[in-house]
C-alpha cells in the first residue's frame, strides 16, 4: 500500500540574478562516485543548515538567463538510516548482468498508452518521465557536469512519442520506420537543478541529488505519471521496480525492464537492472494499492542514475543506481511542478 506522508516544506527565502552559464561541459552518461555504499551508509545526517544549501537551486530560463533560489526548510525530520543488505558475488559484466532481461517495446498500443507514454527523450541523449501537464523529471548529470551546464541544455527539447504519422511516407524529423517510435519534439522553458549536484557545495559529485526538473514551453495533453514517496526495499512486493528509457544500444526504441534491488541507502537504490547508457534520467515507479481502496495506482520513486563502481569491503563493485525520492526531495520536486507549497503537504 502507498503510506501517506507528511511532507517537509520548501520554501522560497529569495532569488537572485547570476551570470549565464557558458554551456561547454561535455555531456557524460556514466558517472564515476566516490562514495560507495559502505561510504553513503557512514555519512552524517546533514544539518538544517546543509539541506537549506543542499535543496537550494539554480533554474535556467531558454534564453541563456540563470537565477539561484535559495531556501528554507521547514518539519524536516531526518531519516534513520533504514539498509538492508544483500551480498552478492563479485560481477566483472557492465550495465548488463547475466541474460538481457530488457524489452523493446513494439506494440503502438502499448507504446502510446499509460504507462510507456510517459517515458520521453531528453536531447542530451538522456531519457525523462512526464510528472505533470508541463514537467519532466530526469537526471541532473544530463544537464550539468557539477561544474557547468552541458552544451546541448541551452537549447534543450523533449521528444514525446507518438506513432508515425499518415501522409506520403516521408519521414519526418526524428521519425523512424514503422514499430519504432516517432517524436514529437518540444522546447524547454526552464530548468531547475538542486545546488547539493554542483561540485563545490558537496565536495564532489553527489548521486543523493541526480534529479532536475524541465518545465515544458507547451502543455502535452498525455496522462503523466505522479511522484510517490520511496519504500524501504521491505515495503516493496517482491523487491520489484520497473522503468523505461531509450537505451544507446537500442536505437529509436523504448525499452522496459522490471528487476529487483539489492541494496540500499537513505538516498540511493542500488540493483541489477540491465540498462544501458541513454536510459539515464528515466523515471523508476511502483505499483502499489492506495490506501482504503481496491484501486491500484503506479507513482515515480525514484530517478535512474546509470551505472557505477562503488567500493564494497575494499572492492570495486558495479551497480545501476537510482536516486530515491524521499519526502525532502517530494517537497522540492513538488515545489517546482506547483510553484507553492500547498499542493505539497502529503505524499
Amino acid at each position: 500500500t502507498w503510506h501517506l506522508k507528511k511532507i517537509p516544506q520548501i520554501v522560497r527565502e529569495r532569488t537572485f540574478s547570476l551570470d549565464s552559464p557558458k554551456f561547454e561541459a561535455k555531456t557524460k552518461l556514466e558517472l564515476n562516485s566516490v562514495c560507495g555504499i559502505e561510504c553513503q551508509r557512514k555519512l552524517p545526517v546533514p544539518s538544517l543548515s546543509d539541506l537549506k544549501s543542499l535543496l537550494s537551486y539554480e533554474t535556467v530560463f531558454e534564453n541563456g538567463t540563470r537565477t539561484l533560489t535559495e531556501v528554507n526548510v521547514l518539519g524536516a525530520v531526518p531519516d534513520p538510516a533504514a539498509n538492508t543488505t544483500t551480498r552478492r558475488p563479485l560481477r566483472k559484466k557492465r550495465q548488463i548482468y547475466g541474460t538481457d532481461s530488457r524489452f523493446s517495446i513494439y506494440d503502438k498500443r502499448f507504446m502510446t498508452n499509460f504507462p510507456f507514454n510517459t517515458a520521453v527523450k531528453i536531447s542530451t541523449g538522456c531519457s525523462g518521465i512526464l510528472v505533470s501537464p508541463k514537467h519532466v523529471l530526469t537526471a541532473a548529470h544530463c544537464l550539468h557536469n557539477g561544474k557547468d551546464y552541458v552544451k546541448g541544455s541551452k537549447r534543450l527539447r523533449v521528444g514525446l512519442m507518438k506513432t508515425k504519422s499518415r501522409g506520403n511516407g516521408r519521414k519526418r524529423k526524428g521519425g523512424t520506420s514503422d514499430g519504432m517510435p516517432s517524436f514529437q519534439w518540444t522546447r524547454v522553458k526552464s530548468t531547475h537543478i538542486p545546488k547539493g549536484w554542483f561540485k563545490g557545495v558537496s565536495g564532489d559529485i553527489a548521486l543523493d541529488y541526480d534529479y532536475a526538473v524541465l518545465e515544458l514551453k507547451r502543455p502535452h495533453k498525455r496522462k503523466y505519471m505522479e511522484l510517490g514517496i520511496s519504500p524501504t526495499i521491505k515495503m516493496m512486493p517482491g523487491s520489484m521496480i520497473h522503468f523505461s528509457g531509450f537505451d544507446n544500444d537500442r536505437s529509436g526504441q523504448l525499452v522496459y525492464r522490471f528487476c529487483s534491488i539489492s541494496d540500499e541507502s537513505n538516498d540511493l537504490f542500488y540493483q541489477y537492472c540491465d540498462a544501458e547508457p541513454g536510459s539515464t534520467g528515466s523515471g523508476i515507479y511502483l505499483r502499489l494499492k492506495e490506501p482504503n481502496k481496491k484501486k491500484w495506482k503506479r507513482k515515480i520513486i525514484a530517478v535512474y542514475s546509470g551505472h557505477q563502481w562503488v567500493d564494497i569491503n575494499g572492492e570495486q563493485q558495479d551497480y545501476n543506481v537510482a536516486v530515491r525520492i524521499t519526502p525532502l526531495k517530494y517537497a522540492q520536486i513538488c515545489f517546482w511542478i506547483h510553484g507553492n507549497d500547498e499542493n505539497c503537504t502529503q505524499g
